[in-house]
């Protein structure tokens, strides 16, 4: 389900418009469009399979779309270079395993991201020193500069990847379900500081995640994605049976338990694109995968 385009406006960051992924003549994604303002928080849901991570793959010029394009700060991605887009956009990937023994302090992780696409030793000076505290607290992550990375908890440690994306200081944020596998509190801290990011310095966060209910108190716009397709809107737009049921193909319901939603298959629940991940259980059919 494609946003209108007459809601295109100059002051969009990003578009996607008609983007179909095939692969070994698979349909991966069909006819996905959406828009991306600066300072918006955007989440992009979905169960495990269903398309997510290609989708961001696209964004980053990692995955050639079959058809239709992606506009990138009013630029067709192919025509802006890789260059160009990699100053404007941060990425946050969905696994880095990092070893307990990692010799890395916190402040040196960060330090990378500002030569990254440079080559040679960086030489240090004062601006770099205070361009990486200042970021690292704006993370909430100067308390710990100096540790070990590998030493940190899994919510510490997304704060130090999200903080080495965000010192090259994108215009647009993306990041692969940076809550899997985190605790409710960490994860609402994580939450917390990219609302904040997006409403202080303006930038534009699209964050993957198959439970949408820690992200539902700060969310612009949801991207629900389902067997390649994609419906886009407000909550209140996208989650409701109608909608979901007409994405998925089968019937779903859509519930609302103490402030919670939670997607149920109907009763033949045979589709493969089933939502089960979204209650909050594991994926019947896709696993831990993702596409």
């Amino acid at each position: 389900m494609t946003e209108n385009a007459s809601r295109a406006g100059s002051g969009e960051l990003l578009r996607l418009d008609g983007i179909d992924v095939r692969l070994s003549g698979r349909e991966i994604l069909r006819d996905v469009g959406f828009a991306i303002r600066p300072g918006e928080f955007t989440g992009l849901i979905g169960p495990n399979g269903a398309g997510k991570t290609t989708i961001l793959r696209v964004i980053l010029g990692l995955q050639a779309p079959s058809s239709g394009t992606v506009i990138l700060a009013g630029e067709p991605r192919g025509k802006s270079g890789r260059s160009r887009a990699g100053s404007l956009v941060g990425y946050v990937p969905q696994k880095l395993l990092i070893e307990p023994d990692m010799p890395l302090r916190v402040r040196d992780v960060v330090a990378l991201g500002i030569d990254g696409n440079r080559l040679g030793i960086p030489f240090p000076s004062r601006a770099r020193r205070e361009l990486v505290t200042s970021t690292l607290r704006a993370v909430g992550a100067d308390g710990y500069a100096d540790a070990r990375v590998g030493e940190l908890s899994g919510g510490e440690q997304q704060r130090v990847l999200i903080a080495h994306a965000l010192i090259s200081q994108p215009k647009l944020l993306l990041l692969d379900e940076p809550l899997a596998n985190l605790d409710i509190r960490s994860a609402q801290g994580i939450v917390a500081v990219l609302a904040k990011l997006a409403r202080e310095q303006q930038i534009a966060v699209l964050i993957s995640a198959h439970d949408m209910n820690p992200l539902a108190p700060v969310m612009d716009r949801i991207v629900y994605v389902a067997a390649g397709r994609a419906a886009v809107g407000s909550s209140e737009e996208v989650l409701r049976t109608d909608v979901l049921s007409k994405l998925y193909g089968q019937h779903v319901d859509v519930l609302r338990v103490h402030g919670r939603v939670v997607i149920v298959a109907g009763e033949d629940g045979a589709d493969p694109a089933s939502p089960g991940a979204l209650t909050g259980q594991p994926d019947p059919v896709f696993g831990s995968g993702a596409a």
